[in-house]
């Protein structure tokens, strides 16, 4: 059986870009992986908390020196975690705010991405801690950006930059998963903006043929 993880961020539900997208690749990963379960992480209907300061002392302290309050601290990061490493794949559905990830989005990743759990501390930097799985992000924009995704034709016409794609393949590479494909869904809030599925089913057409479960 495959397992996917789903994490949504997007507050706008049915009239979510992002959140539509996501609902296309599933149906289309449940077409090639009739086997599967899938477990949604809904951000924006369940907020995360954001660290505290006994999430941030339990953190910089390695297992063996925590007490049963640095674990109580840790327990809903824990959980988290667990539903990570349990999955197969990963697909991240989000906006765009601000240049880069929703608050929501952010506060998940604060609480998976853990010094002596996630990533082990060494010399030479942070090595990842868990085991390699494709991860599909798809990200809704309400501009344009003078930025090119790999395999795009050269853009002229953007003046935004994009934050957030350098920012998850980077911390997610953290934790040891560097399969990373992201889709960028731009000028959403311009007007008329017109149906998305050509894009996304093109898209999947590349990707989803690539996957490794």
């Amino acid at each position: 059986m495959i397992r996917i993880l789903h994490v949504s961020a997007s507050t706008r539900e049915a009239s979510s870009r992002s959140r539509i997208a996501a609902d296309m690749v599933l149906a289309r990963l449940r077409e090639s992986h009739p086997d599967q379960s899938i477990v949604e992480r809904d951000l924006a209907a369940r907020p995360l908390p954001h660290p505290d300061v006994g999430f941030v002392e339990a953190t910089a302290l390695p297992p063996k020196a925590h007490t049963e309050q640095h674990a109580h601290s840790l327990a809903l990061s824990e959980n988290l975690i667990r539903e990570l490493e349990l999955s197969d794949l990963l697909l991240i559905s989000t906006p765009m705010h601000n240049f880069t990830v929703p608050s929501v989005l952010k506060a998940w990743v604060d609480h998976v991405v853990r010094p002596y759990r996630t990533f082990q501390l060494s010399p030479e930097g942070k090595i990842g801690l868990l085991r390699p799985r494709p991860v599909l992000v798809i990200s809704a924009c309400g501009g344009g950006f003078m930025d090119d995704m790999p395999g795009e034709t050269p853009r002229t016409t953007g003046k935004q930059k994009d934050f957030l794609t350098s920012y998850l393949r980077y911390v997610l590479a953290v934790i040891g998963l560097t399969q990373v494909q992201i889709l960028r869904l731009e000028h959403q809030n311009a007007p008329g903006a017109g149906d998305i599925t050509d894009e996304i089913n093109n898209w999947a057409d590349q990707v989803l043929d690539q996957l490794e479960l």
